[in-house]
């Protein structure tokens, strides 16, 4: 009996790490179990040529909130071409109500619930050999008609589970993300995630995990997700995992999903040694209010929060991803502006704003009607509005969020936004709201955008609400397209030294004079040998500024308007810059 596993990722560079468990699972139970990953912007016709090549028996399909609605087509399409074929569904957008999918759609023959392993391994066997099914664990049907429920299994000994992933697999994995669990269960309760209708945490033992991520670190996979709901639940199962890693030499980033508030002190003092780029923490913040955090059935411990984080963001070596959620209980607009607030002031690598989803089978979702929430009834069953927040807040937080993701998290205009926000009184979510106003009037948030394109928009907006300082800001945004885009990306209408090609550079005889003088480069650049114009040109940038940013940057208390020398270094991964002494340069 052949049998397929299959699903439709949210994007190309994603990978199935579900489909690979249940695949492990039931081949060493003695099936032929083969996988096959699709996207949702394959189109379904694609999907069911691909899948009809297969010429299974058993079609198991994982769904999700990104996919539910095009796999429920596609197993229709399925049962048309391949009446035959036995369809099976899991994961999360099929494991609560299963009912009803069983219901409305009768080109589903099971439904796996919840953890499915074993129940899938179960079911495989019964269909091979024929058998009568009744009451399989874990699994949803039809009987003669009648739907037929069961609980749903969780595997108990997560080591039982062989690893998921083969040398076979790298190949064809190669430039995706790989996903990775060492445990199973959260500690927490939030009202708005599904890790909260089960209880307990379940640990891969620690020598398992070390023999699996040696495999990641032996193919050279550039990044590993842990898909642990709190990975540093357990201090003894984490730190010598993070420990391990630490000391490993490769390239490999490992992402966690942290709670910064259980960590202690010890803990955040090893981080300090981590290689750079080795790690990367989302830590999900949610809410600073409190009666917002209690009604989640969260608990966050705010000062340990600001102080952990606050140590590791000045470490540098470890890329900190904040989160928050839009629609939570009791959290107004004005609530959220807080919140906004107290965790921008962490100013992490990346602040994540999230809209509430009101998941099947989660609490918030239950206790929906006592907050009054509008929501989608179809996936991903996104918050439109509710007690504290209606629809035109929630729309106007949509256009700030997608700004934010523009301007903040893709890290462009590092330099320049702190300076606006200072103007603004500090308040960093009055800033971001007024520029996305200004997003919304001109329809930005209606089209994509090029780099250059951001830089022109971002340039306008301080002309139209800090005329002013327009010189400044323009210089500052020089130094933000220097750092951000390493050299790359010239916005003609920002004030450089050498407009184009075609233009004279100010600057070109002091430029030449200081490269050709290996005596002078070395003060700034100790191993510099001249090599070839065009490798200078690849590797370095010399920019004359007319305000004097590296000084503000480094605490003065105001950007001077004076002409400063500054070089850029391009040859490794972040770029850096220096200020060239004024005899350096103009004598």
């Amino acid at each position: 009996m052949k049998v397929v596993l299959s699903t439709l990722n949210a994007k190309y560079i994603h990978s199935s790490l579900a489909l690979r468990y249940l695949a492990s699972f039931c081949r060493a139970q003695g099936h032929t179990v083969a996988v096959r990953e699709y996207t949702v912007n394959n189109g379904l016709l694609e999907i069911l040529s691909d899948l009809y090549t297969c010429q299974a028996s058993v079609i198991g399909l994982a769904c999700y909130i990104w996919n539910i609605e095009a796999t429920l087509q596609l197993v229709a399409l399925i049962k048309k071409v391949q009446p035959k074929a036995i369809v099976v569904l899991g994961g999360p957008e099929v494991s609560y109500q299963p009912e009803d999918i069983l219901k409305e759609h009768a080109a589903v023959d099971y439904i796996v619930l919840g953890e499915g392993e074993q129940s899938l391994a179960v079911l495989l066997t019964m269909l091979a050999d024929r058998q009568t099914m009744t009451n399989i664990p874990g699994v949803a049907y039809r009987n003669q008609g009648e739907l037929v429920m069961s609980q749903p299994q969780q595997v108990a000994r997560l080591d039982d589970i062989p690893f998921p992933y083969s040398h076979e697999d790298m190949e064809a994995l190669k430039d995706k993300i790989l996903y990775y669990e060492s445990s199973r269960g959260c500690p927490f309760a939030c009202q708005y995630c599904l890790s909260s209708a089960t209880a307990g945490v379940r640990f891969l033992s620690l020598e398992r995990v070390m023999d699996d991520l040696q495999f990641f670190i032996e193919h050279d996979v550039k990044q590993v997700k842990f898909v642990d709901r709190t990975f540093n639940a357990c201090k003894e199962h984490y730190f010598p995992i993070v420990k391990f890693l630490a000391e490993q030499t490769c390239r490999t980033n490992f992402h966690f999903e942290i709670a910064a508030d259980i960590w202690d002190q010890e803990v955040v003092d090893f981080l300090r040694q981590v290689p750079p780029g080795r790690f990367q923490f989302e830590i999900g913040i949610q809410s600073t209010n409190e009666q917002t955090l209690t009604a989640s059935k969260r608990h966050n411990n705010w000062p340990k929060i600001v102080n952990y984080v606050s140590q590791v963001r000045d470490y540098g070596n470890i890329h900190l991803h904040l989160d928050l959620i839009v629609g939570l209980p009791y959290e107004t607009g004005t609530l959220f502006a807080k919140s906004f607030n107290d965790v921008y002031r962490l100013q992490p690598d990346m602040l994540q704003i999230g809209f509430l989803k009101l998941l099947k089978g989660s609490g918030i979702r239950k206790s929906s009607a006592s907050h009054d929430y509008v929501f989608m009834e179809t996936a991903p069953y996104e918050v439109l509005a509710n007690k504290y927040m209606d629809y035109a807040t929630i729309r106007h937080l949509k256009i700030l969020e997608e700004v934010f993701e523009q301007v903040y998290n893709s890290g462009r205009f590092q330099y320049s936004l702190p300076w606006l926000i200072a103007l603004t009184g500090g308040d960093a979510f009055a800033f971001y709201s007024k520029l996305a106003g200004y997003w919304e009037q001109h329809g930005y948030q209606l089209i994509a955008h090029s780099t250059k394109n951001l830089y022109k928009y971002m340039a306008d907006f301080g002309t139209a609400f800090y005329s002013q300082i327009r010189h400044e800001y323009h210089e500052l945004l020089k130094f933000d397209a220097l750092m951000s885009e390493h050299g790359a990306v010239r916005p003609e209408f920002l004030p450089w030294n050498q407009v184009n090609q075609a233009a004279n550079d100010k600057w070109a005889g002091n430029k030449t004079a200081f490269w050709r003088d290996s005596n002078r480069v070395r003060r700034y650049l100790p191993n510099f040998t001249f090599t070839t114009w065009r490798e200078i040109k690849k590797t370095y940038h010399i920019e004359v500024f007319n305000a004097d940013i590296p000084a503000y940057l480094h605490g003065a208390s105001g950007l001077d308007k004076r002409e400063v020398a500054v070089l850029f270094f391009y040859q490794n991964t972040k770029p850096s810059f220096q200020v060239i002494n004024y005899d350096d340069f103009w004598n």
